[in-house]
Parts: C-alpha cells; structure tokens; sequence
C-alpha cells in the first residue's frame, strides 16, 4: 500500500477524517522522530511505516490523502531510552493514539508489550526489541459521523438529586427482565426493565464506574481474574468495548439519549489520576512511549521511578500543558459528543497537586471552572489520594460535591452503637457544615453515602464483622480492615431470625438515615434490593456472581421501603435544601429552621457520651428568599436503644396534627397512619419521620 504523507495541521490531536483523508498529529516534547504505522483490515499485518514529516512545536502531524475512516493504526515512537533519566522511548512497541475513539483487537498480558527484557538482570535499563504490535489493539480512525453534538439535556436541579453508583455489566448481567442480548451492555442498561426500576427509585442520576477503555492487570490474568471495576484506564476517549451490545459502538450514545428521555442524566467515574500502564515494570502501551517524562510524575532525582500518589504505580502529570490539555479534551468529548452530564473524579486529590503540593487554585481547577463546557455540568470529587496531606474533604472549590466518606463512617458507627456518634450524626443529617458551609458552597457539596462499590454493600455491613476476600487470590489480605460494620451476632448467613430481622432493621435505619439527610443522597445500586457480594469488600476483580447483582434474591420489602424514603423526601423541600441550616429564627413565623429536642421535648444535652435518643425538627432555611420560604415541616425521631419509648409531640399550628410517614419499625409496606396529638410510642432501634397535616386529612 503506497501512502503519500504531507505536512498536515498540529491544530487537532489524533487522526481527524476531513472527507478527503486524515489529518494525523501526536504531542512529544522528547522524541526525535514519531512514526505512523498503518495496518491490515484485521489488524495483523502491518502495511506502511512512515514517519510524520512535521513537527510544530511538541505536536508531530501529518495529512495522509486517501485515508478513510476504519483505517487500523497506531505510532511508533524515537528517542532515547534511557529509564535514570526518565526517557523509554522504544520504537519496538506499538502505541496507541491518546485521542483515539475506536479500539480494534484485544490487550494481550505478554512479555512483548514490556519495553525491557523481563529476564535482564537489569531489569526495565535493558531494552527488549521484540514487536508488541501482535499483542495489542490498533487505533480507529473514526468517522465523524459517529460523533454528532449531543446538546439537549434533561432539567434536573441538583437540589433534588438522587444518585445511582452502578457498574454497567453488574447491574444489568442478572437482571431476569433485561433481554438476553444486552444484558451486561450499554442497551442493557437503558433496557425498559431498569429504566422502570429507576424511575420506581425515582433517581434523577445514574453514576456509572468507569467506562473508559481499561485493560485487565497483569497479575489478575495470571490468576484467572479480571479487571472488573475499570479502574485501569488506557484510553481517556474510547468507550469499553466489552459493555457493547448489537449496536457497538452507537449503544452508548443511544443508552444516554435514552436515559435523558425518562428524565436520568449519566454521569461517568473518570480515571484521570494514573493509566494502565502502572510502575517502571509495566507495560509500553501508550503514554510512557510516546512521551515519559511528559506524562506522569517521576520521583525528583530519581525519575527512573514513578510518583505513586495514587497507590497504582504511576501518577499522571496534569501540570503539563498537553497533558492537561489531554483531560480537558476528553471531558468535553464525552460531554458534547457522547452526552453525558458530569464527572465524578476518581482520587481527585491527585488532580490538584502542583509541584508544592495540592492547591485549589491549581492549573486543573482553573481550566476547568472556566471551560464553557465544563462549567454546566456536575462535578464530584473523591477528596483524598495515598499521597502526602492527601485527605482534602471539604477544601475543593465550590462548584464540586465531594463523596462524604465522613457521613458514612458516622452513620455506621451510630447504629453500631458507638459512644459520640449521636454528636457526630447530627452534623452529617445537616450536610457536614463543618467542612462545607464556606465560600459560598450549597449543602449539595456534600454527596452522602453509606455504602460504594468500595467495601461492604449495605446487606454485608450488617452480616460480616471481616472481610471475605479469599475469591481475589491475595489470602483474604486486600481490602479495608475498618469496616465499621456489625453481623448482628453471626458472621455470615443465618437461619436465626431475630438475626434476620435485626439486620434488615439496621439496613432500613441507614437507608433513612441516608434520604433524611441534608446533602446529595447516593445510592449503591443493589443495595434497595439486599445485595450481598459474600463478605468480599474489595470485588474489584470479580465479574462473576460475587460482583453482580443478584436480583433473584431481591428484598421486596426493602424495595418498598426505599421507594416510600425516595418519593418522601422528594415530597418535602425541607429534606433537601441547598442552603446550610444553623437554627437561626425564621422571618414568616418565628421558629427556627432547626430544632433539637429530647424525647420529652426539652432542649437536647449533647455532651452525653452514650447520647442515643434525639429528635429533630426541620423546617426550610431561615436564609431562603421569601418567595422560595414554604410552610414545611418535618420531625424526625431517632433511637437507638433497645426498647420502645415514648416521645412527646411538639404543639402542631391550630388546625393541625402530627402523621407518621416513615417507620423503620414497620415490618409490613410501611403504612403512613395517624400519630395521635400528644405523644407517639418510638419502637427500639428505629427512626420515625412525621408531618403536619390538616386535621380533615390523614395523608
């Protein structure tokens, strides 16, 4: 195949089809020469080599006439190699377009793909020569076509949002209402069964783990696993392959036009922080033979080694200029192009660091909150990395959420029964004011949860003191030693059914908990339903029934339950407002926003240590514009003790009485009924909500 290059334009990164051909151009600063290898139609055979012919600044480029969409490539870079100075430059190794759309072929766990001789006493200062090209997928050059602006998107204030964490093949592998040929799919995921089941929920968001082209470690091939959560990016703008279903590629686009037409926006976890290609003993894939130095973090003084903030064996250098430049890219091309609505990123700590140090006012957050694009969609930060200070919950700028591991924590630890943790809770029910109530940030800043795909799910916090990780092949080793969870008197699965009881109790009172709390309300999919992943807490290679959802044994009961807690606090302004609540006294009726009472009505003594008893009463925020002030009320009861107790009612406004709309205590279809004028009888380990009705209505 004769192909004629020409100078082509450095302005757009990738290969670009303008019709008449394709526009190639690639960012180096260190290589010396970048070559472009076009391949068979399947991928085998290597047809042409050619070096791009021009270089602009750090971008090499040129134009191929002829070329068209479908063409299989990928480059070929020259420099030196040279590991204790930070170059491994090695044109033995085929590498894959940073801004590649389409993949074509598999990842391969061979010796080939290392840039050294695994068997050099010298280890990765050898050079290996061996071609890596049969061992890897090739670059697509993509027709533009399949990437169409996306701009109509569903309204939704984040005020009322509820959030969805779920895993596209987990979700959907099991579900006995999802087709046979989408399930595990992007069509699977908008499939009728789950956008029924969503809407049920009444979720406004559906936040998806990684979906970014990923390969599967190493080690985990080595023992017959894979790489089930996607935490191992190699491609920032490539969908996975192996969530497509009949329409391939087109099935994402299509799942997120049809999530946006029931009224759910998508919002993607993105792997930004590190790549696939892990420390200086992984392979040459992509960005460390393109460029090293450039792309991640090398130790000062020592660059033959990688800064592993990240706790997966590289850092990836968003100070760079084009690096940077790569993230934002990216963003924007599944903003506009493949229609999503947001971004939580994941260890978004590293994302911040500068040379000195994480800084808010960093090169990172700067691109972004200024980005026309990036700046109308919903961002979310997981607040901490492994590096130093690397815990920063409640310091990102005020246009993030930030995953509150600080409410899960309290919430465990108060059902548990811990001393303190009723002073603890009462901060978190209000949206964690202590870390987030400044520069001007909304209570949404804070994204409550109880449970992630990160540990327990919420049915195996209830039934396992230990994690059961044996399946993962590191002797049960892996994973969080402090769960904060409680089997209830029997590790594991029991007949006993007071054990039973009790643990769907708790299950019920965190799930309250969780919706009755100001802040943004996430839900770990699986979790309305009991989902257990059998004591494993880290199933992050496990896509098997460990990792997958097991609708057949689904809670009715409990889904139920979390349907009422969903269209409860969507019924109530008061539980979901975006401003900070401090009890200051209301303008319209002289009542502060916030009230806490014990179960005789008298002012709350919080310096009890063993405080387990309290009522809360929340009306909507004394700070809010007259015309956003409304009338409602809400009271909630807590109460961890063991036995019942009576609680005496606040006096309702003439006209009025108490009704209860949430009993955890209820063990039919929770029922809302008549509270009675003066007291109500609060069962033991049990959370109660109430509302003021007129005396004519019961509900």
């Amino acid at each position: 195949m004769t192909i004629e290059l020409l100078a082509g334009s450095p302005n757009h990164l990738g290969a670009r089809h303008d019709g008449n051909g394709t526009n190639f151009a690639v960012f180096s600063a260190n290589a010396t020469q970048m070559d472009l290898c076009i391949f068979s139609e399947g991928g085998a055979v290597e047809i042409a080599r050619l070096p791009l012919p021009e270089r602009t600044g750090h971008v090499w480029h040129g134009y191929a006439p002829g070329v068209a969409p479908g063409t299989l490539y990928g480059f070929r870079a020259h420099g030196t190699y040279a590991p204790e100075h930070g170059h491994r430059f090695n044109p033995h190794k085929l590498l894959l377009d940073p801004y590649a759309r389409e993949l074509r072929g598999n990842w391969s766990n061979h010796a080939a793909t290392l840039g050294y001789d695994p068997k050099s006493s010298k280890l990765d200062l050898s050079f290996d020569t061996n071609d890596s090209a049969p061992y890897v997928p090739k670059s697509v050059v993509s027709d533009s076509g399949l990437f169409q602006l996306i701009e109509e998107r569903p309204d939704c204030d984040w005020d009322d949002a509820l959030i969805y964490e779920a895993h596209v093949k987990g979700l959907t592998q099991e579900h006995p209402s999802v087709p046979q040929n989408v399930k595990g799919t992007y069509e699977g995921l908008a499939s009728e069964a789950m956008l029924e089941h969503l809407q049920k929920l009444g979720v406004t968001a559906i936040e998806l783990l990684p979906v970014h082209s990923f390969i599967d470690d190493g080690f985990l091939v080595e023992r017959g696993l894979r790489n089930y959560w996607g935490y191992n990016t190699i491609g920032f703008f490539v969908p996975e392959p192996r969530y497509f279903g009949p329409e391939g590629l087109l099935g994402f686009r299509n799942m997120v036009r049809k999530f946006h037409a029931h009224g759910i926006k998508v919002i993607l976890d993105v792997v930004y922080n590190h790549t696939a290609e892990g420390d200086h003993r992984g392979p040459t894939l992509c960005y460390r033979g393109l460029d090293n130095a450039s792309y991640y973090r090398l130790i000062s003084g020592q660059p033959r080694y990688y800064v592993n903030d990240t706790g997966c064996g590289n850092t990836v250098n968003v100070a760079h200029p084009f690096v940077l430049r790569m993230v934002m890219d990216s963003l924007r091309f599944w903003v506009q192009q493949m229609g999503v609505d947001g971004f939580r990123f994941d260890l978004a700590t590293t994302l911040a660091r500068e040379d000195h140090g994480f800084d808010r006012r960093g090169g990172f957050f700067d691109a972004l909150r200024q980005d026309p694009v990036l700046s109308d969609v919903r961002l979310i930060a997981e607040p901490w990395d492994i590096g130093p200070g690397g815990y920063r919950l409640g310091e990102f700028p005020s246009e993030f959420s930030e995953w509150n591991d600080g409410f899960r924590d309290t919430v465990r630890r108060f059902w548990r029964g811990d001393s303190h943790s009723a002073q603890e809770l009462g901060a978190r029910l209000l949206g964690s004011a202590g870390e987030f109530d400044k520069d001007g940030r909304r209570a949404w800043s804070s994204l409550n949860f109880v449970t992630a795909h990160d540990g327990f799910t919420l049915a195996d916090v209830t039934r396992y003191n230990e994690r059961h990780n044996e399946a993962n092949g590191e002797n049960g080793a892996d994973g969080h030693n402090s769960n904060l969870s409680d089997n209830c008197g029997v590790e594991g699965e029991t007949d006993d059914e007071f054990i039973r009881n009790r643990r769907a109790k708790r299950q019920r009172n965190m799930l309250a908990t969780l919706f009755l709390s100001q802040g943004t309300p996430m839900l770990l999919a699986g979790d309305e339903i009991g989902n257990s992943q059998q004591g494993n807490n880290n199933a992050y290679c496990q896509d098997n029934a460990i990792g997958w959802i097991n609708w057949n044994k689904a809670d009715p009961e409990l889904l139920d339950f979390v349907r009422q807690l969903s269209q409860f606090r969507r019924d109530h302004k008061c539980l979901r407002q975006s401003r900070f609540l401090h009890g200051a006294t209301r303008s319209r009726d002289g009542h502060p926003d916030v009230e806490w009472t014990d179960f005789s009505g008298a002012p709350l003594q919080w310096r009890d240590p063993g405080l387990a008893q309290f009522c809360l009463m929340l009306r909507c925020s004394a700070e809010a514009a007259p015309t956003e002030s409304d009338g409602d009320v809400v009271l909630l009861i807590f109460n961890r003790e063991e036995d019942p107790a009576d609680v005496k009612l606040p006096a309702t406004p003439e006209g009025h009485h108490w009704v209860c709309a949430i009993d955890t205590a209820a063990l039919d279809v929770f029922p809302f009924c008549h509270a009675g004028d003066q007291t109500i009888e609060c069962q033991g380990r049990t959370v109660i909500a109430l509302v003021t009705k007129p005396n004519e209505e019961t509900w």
